[in-house]
């Protein structure tokens, strides 16, 4: 059992990862960027203020053994930041490789990072993603922000001997979950058509409780320093199949329009909804065979309980 560091901690990740670990009997503090934030979460916690490259970090990483690195500046869809990748790389680059040194200075054993799926591609032909893959160089901010980071924190790694680990998730959905999927859901309670019945793409996901489980192997296994795992459940479903599930977890029956994906992909660019179409028709697929075979992993949940999961929060 370890004492373990949780920044990001009153997030969607970091709210179930503390009460997942703590199950699990591992000490935990949160980081928190304010006093008010206390109340949300469990157990110890730690006030760091704004994370960039002048956090100090010195009261929180007293007697940890390990960090997971959960806090930044998320991707979204309308940004408002006339340089993004600036104020990106000041939160998701600076701020962590700045964790990163004062752990290894504090003396710190592992630092577990999440990272983004984005760090190997946005899109998959036939071939899912790997860990062992060659990584390329996002064209986004977002995914560019986190790619530097990685380099960087190999950099440190090899430089102090603090352990790190990698993990890359793709989208994540649990209890609790907004944005994107947030929005699928809306639409299907709603009841009204979707013109989305003809998309066979094959898209992968991650639980959050497979997530998290994923995330308290990494801060235990001996076998995971050093390595980048990609997280994931074990079935990948079109977006077509995903509107069905989601609605059954609901108790909907789901109204699904057959329009032919070439249609759709020309109305959509018409309309100035090139990139939302792309999220929707796109593929996406990624393999998480390397964390089975390497820690002995396995997903704890499938999509049907997760989803039912998310219905019976959302009636509360």
């Amino acid at each position: 059992m370890a004492n373990i560091l949780v920044t990001g901690a009153t997030g969607f990740i970091g709210r179930r990862l503390l009460a997942y670990l703590y199950q699990h009997g591992h000490k935990t503090r949160a980081a928190i960027r304010r006093p008010s934030s206390a109340a949300d979460v469990p157990g110890d916690s730690v006030v760091v203020g704004e994370i960039d490259a002048d956090t100090d970090w010195s009261r929180a990483l007293g007697e940890t053994e390990v960090i997971v690195h959960l806090a930044a500046r998320v991707h979204v869809m309308h940004e408002t930041e006339d340089d993004p990748l600036t104020a990106f790389r000041k939160v998701n680059t600076e701020g962590t490789i700045k964790l990163a040194e004062s752990a290894a200075a504090a003396g710190v054993k592992r630092l577990v990072y999440l990272s983004s799926i984005k760090v190997n591609g946005e899109e998959t032909h036939g071939q899912a993603f790997k860990a062992s893959d060659e990584s390329n160089i996002p064209t986004d901010p977002y995914g560019q922000s986190k790619w530097e980071t990685e380099q960087a924190l190999k950099e440190v790694s090899k430089r102090t001997g603090l352990e790190l680990v990698i993990i890359r998730p793709p989208l994540v959905y649990g209890p609790g979950v907004k944005a994107n999927f947030l929005s699928l859901i809306k639409l299907i309670k709603s009841g009204l058509p979707l013109p989305l019945g003809s998309i066979k793409n094959r898209r992968t996901m991650v639980a959050l409780d497979n997530l998290v489980d994923l995330i308290k192997l990494c801060c235990e296994h001996p076998a995971a320093a050093g390595r980048v795992f990609l997280a994931a459940d074990d079935e990948s479903v079109s977006t077509a199949e995903l509107l069905e599930k989601i609605a059954q977890a609901f108790g909907k029956k789901p109204h699904l329009i057959s329009i032919p994906e070439k249609l759709m992909s020309l109305m959509t660019k018409l309309i100035g909804k090139k990139e939302v179409w792309r999220r929707l028709a796109g593929s996406l697929e990624v393999d998480n065979s390397e964390a089975k075979q390497l820690l002995g992993w396995q997903p704890v949940t499938s999509m049907s309980d997760e989803l039912k999961r998310i219905a019976v929060s959302m009636q509360k």
